[in-house]
């Protein structure tokens, strides 16, 4: 299949406000947990950015042949560096000036992982050009990180604890508690919001137990610390 041009997409194609999104439900509970816990760190980490497109169960429209053959369906979680952080029904290529997704993320299951490694792969490797290709099943534990050299997708080579790095995201991407993880370039774990709320109550707590500590040391060197 040969990918039209933008211009040649734009005169045959209808308008995006035409083009709703036709995903499937998610296959098991765990798949929507992680897409969760894959959105939701990001999404806290990147919150002061508004030039990306992060989605999740999102059909990506691209061709006359896609459309023609009504082959919808989009990758689990993608994102799309260099464009405006808003809400979208879909994402229609020759709407968004010929621009095709930077990073995919699939979850395999049993019923889709055969295409996932297969059909998926040659797509996004041939058709959309995508730089880094994840998947990973939260059943099996399987992963794979594959990023674009030349013309063929290559393994990313992973660390010694399995970790394998994004260039697009500037993280590693690893399993943690048998759940795919985001990781900072030093190795610690990016959090969740949850997990962030939760840090943060603890470091409060640390140092209203430090101030005590400090007051009570005033207090029997005779200072009063309210007086400080």
């Amino acid at each position: 299949m040969t990918p039209l041009t933008r211009q040649q997409l734009a005169e045959l194609m209808p308008s995006a406000q035409g083009l709703l999104s036709d995903e499937p439900e998610m296959e098991h509970s765990l798949h929507a947990l992680q897409l969760l816990i894959l959105v939701s760190c990001l999404a806290r980490l990147w919150q002061d950015r508004n030039d990306y497109f992060l989605a999740w169960n999102l059909t990506v429209y691209y061709s006359r042949e896609q459309l023609k053959n009504k082959d919808f369906r989009g990758p689990d979680l993608f994102l799309v560096k260099g464009v405006e952080n808003r809400p979208r029904p879909s994402w229609v290529v020759w709407e968004e000036g010929g621009k095709y997704p930077d990073l995919i993320i699939e979850l395999l299951s049993e019923s889709t992982a055969k295409v996932d490694r297969g059909e998926k792969r040659e797509l996004y490797e041939r058709i959309f050009r995508t730089p880094e290709y994840f998947y990973y099943s939260p059943e099996t534990q399987e992963f794979m990180g594959l990023r674009l050299r030349g013309e063929k997708y290559e393994e990313i080579e992973p660390t010694e604890q399995g970790w394998r790095w994004s260039e697009m995201l500037e993280l590693y991407l690893g399993i943690h508690n048998q759940q795919l993880r985001y990781f900072f370039p030093n190795g610690e774990l990016v959090p969740t919001p949850e997990e962030a709320e939760r840090i943060e109550r603890q470091r409060a707590e640390q140092e209203r137990q430090r101030a005590e500590r400090l007051a009570r040391k005033l207090r029997e060197l005779g200072v009063d610390p309210d007086t400080l």
